[in-house]
């Protein structure tokens, strides 16, 4: 009977302990990116469509915390650039209000996984969780 090396990189199974949340629109082809690399990792997903179920701004409040909140804004987004947003970002209440009645003003997806959050496909980030 042989004797398997052990792998130094992590199982697929590995991370399958691991879950996240994911806030997601389902037709963004980057949160269909980062679900595949994910789930080829083996993590747990909940998942939440932010056109179907939108974030509060208790919630987004909470979900910024301590960070810039200009992370969380889709700088593809039609308002952002009509607005001309990267030059004069909006204060972090109008960002709010604007992501709360816009959840495509918000940079997709979303992982949060224990106190971390990931935006976007980061795979450097997401290999950190």
């Amino acid at each position: 009977m042989a004797v398997k090396k052990a792998s130094k990189a992590p199982s697929r199974g590995a991370k399958a302990r691991k879950r996240v949340q994911f806030l997601h629109k389902p037709s963004c082809t980057t949160c269909r990116k980062a679900r595949a690399y994910m789930e080829n990792l083996g993590f747990g997903m909940h998942f939440r469509d932010l056109g179907k179920e939108r974030l509060s701004a208790a919630e987004l409040e909470k979900l910024i915390g301590d960070r810039d909140h200009t992370q969380f804004l889709n700088t593809r987004n039609e308002l952002y650039r009509r607005k001309k947003m990267k030059d004069h970002p909006p204060s972090r209440a109008e960002a709010i209000r604007m992501m709360e009645k816009e959840p495509n003003l918000i940079r997709r997806p979303v992982i949060i996984a224990g106190g971390r959050v990931v935006l976007g496909f980061d795979q450097e980030g997401i290999d950190r969780i």
